[in-house]
């Protein structure tokens, strides 16, 4: 069933380059914004930023790499190029079938753009923090046998 979803997204608006690259990219252009920025502004730009990094920095931590360093790298990369945690290369992302439905890619952004800035325009927010659970006791083993 999410395979047919993503099929349809894909069919209305296109692919873009997955594994997060794509977002590494659009990372870029908000850079260029920080500059005429300011305040709170400024601010709901490096959440932004952050954000966009995140999906390449966890898929580069999954695989046992340094995420900060591959994000870099990608960066610094042409538009379409990631990384390819599997085979741990730099691809052309679309070229090595490591694709996104742009509509689920835009869709995503789009909504947590809604939500973080809601949650920077209201005054508090109510959530409820659970307490970890005890740990049980230690089990002994045979040794005492």
């Amino acid at each position: 069933e999410d395979a047919l979803a993503a099929t349809r997204a894909a069919v209305e608006e296109g692919i873009i380059a997955g594994g997060g690259s794509a977002y590494i990219h659009a990372a870029k252009e908000v850079e260029k914004l920080f500059d005429s920025l300011e305040g709170d502004e400024r601010t709901g730009a490096q959440v932004v930023l952050k954000a966009l990094q995140a999906p390449l920095f966890h898929i580069a931590a999954n695989a046992g790499l340094e995420g900060a360093v591959i994000v870099n790298r990608v960066k610094e990369s042409d538009a379409g190029v990631g990384f390819d945690a599997l085979k741990e290369e730099y691809v052309d992302m679309v070229q090595n079938g490591i694709i996104d439905p742009a509509k689920v890619t835009r869709s995503a952004l789009q909504n947590a753009t809604s939500v973080a800035s809601t949650l920077l325009t209201t005054e508090s927010v109510v959530a409820e923090i659970k307490k970890p659970e005890p740990m049980g006791a230690p089990n002994p083993g045979m040794g005492m046998m």
